[in-house]
């Protein structure tokens, strides 16, 4: 491959990248939104709360922002990219804190719902319940590994740039999950498992490990660290999903 082509691709890949990220979580979360929209005006669920709308907002303009951080560097605006990572830190600091105050929020809703419910009903919503409490292990370690992620990244940017975007990158690629279990088109292994949308989230970011892979010859060390930090949170998950141990410590935490 020709230097001016590998150069090319250095730059653009990074954008391409956030770009599918945006239409990954555009597939899975358009659709499923606008079905429940439509419960809702029906009557048929409860309205959201606004922690959620603010979660939504939140996400969405920190994928739109990392793909104008992307976009800057492939065009060579830098310093104007340094200006805007301050709004970055901020934002991914928000989407922290409004992320678990939106699982609780989530969980005493449904919860209230099956404990008023009819018999027939509470039975089903009995099992929605149970069904949130494993949801929980996964949106916990999304939101630690975000967490830690980001500020690996952040704290990488003066000294090792070529760390800090691909970390900025595969920090907002442990929330992919939650858009592919939105895409009913897809096989997957839930509720018994999680397994497919991590394999899922690991194909959304293979481009970009394939290209590093085939044009350094070796894996570069931030996969190695996400990784890293990946394996015990995600042992966790695996190993505690739908155990009696883990229901039982997710009504505890959660106060019922």
């Amino acid at each position: 491959m020709s230097s001016d082509r590998s150069a090319f691709i250095d730059r653009w890949i990074y954008v391409f990248t956030a770009v599918s990220f945006i239409v990954i979580v555009s597939l899975g979360f358009i659709p499923d939104s606008l079905s429940k929209i439509a419960a809702v005006e029906a009557g048929q669920r409860p309205p959201f709360p606004l922690v959620l709308h603010l979660h939504a907002v939140l996400m969405g303009a920190y994928l739109l922002l990392l793909l104008a951080q992307t976009w800057l560097v492939a065009t060579g605006r830098v310093s104007w990219h340094r200006q805007l990572g301050i709004a970055g830190a901020a934002l991914a600091a928000a989407l922290v804190v409004v992320g678990f105050v939106l699982v609780p929020t989530i969980y005493h809703q449904v919860f209230a719902v099956a404990q008023a419910a009819p018999p027939p009903v509470k039975a089903q919503l009995a099992g929605l319940v149970m069904f949130l409490e494993n949801i929980m292990l996964v949106q916990g370690r999304v939101g630690i590994m975000f967490a830690i992620l980001v500020f690996l990244g952040v704290s990488a940017r003066a000294t090792d740039p070529g760390f800090h975007k691909r970390m900025m990158i595969l920090s907002i690629a442990v929330a992919l999950p939650a858009a592919f279990d939105r895409m009913t088109w897809l096989p997957t292994t839930m509720p018994a498992s999680p397994v497919a949308s991590d394999l899922y989230m690991l194909l959304a970011i293979a481009p970009m490990f394939a290209w590093d892979l085939f044009r350094n010859r070796r894996i570069h060390n931030a996969y190695w660290v996400w990784l890293a930090v990946a394996a015990p949170f995600t042992i966790a998950v695996h190993t505690l999903w739908d155990t009696p141990f883990w229901h039982a410590t997710a009504k505890r935490l959660m106060g019922v």
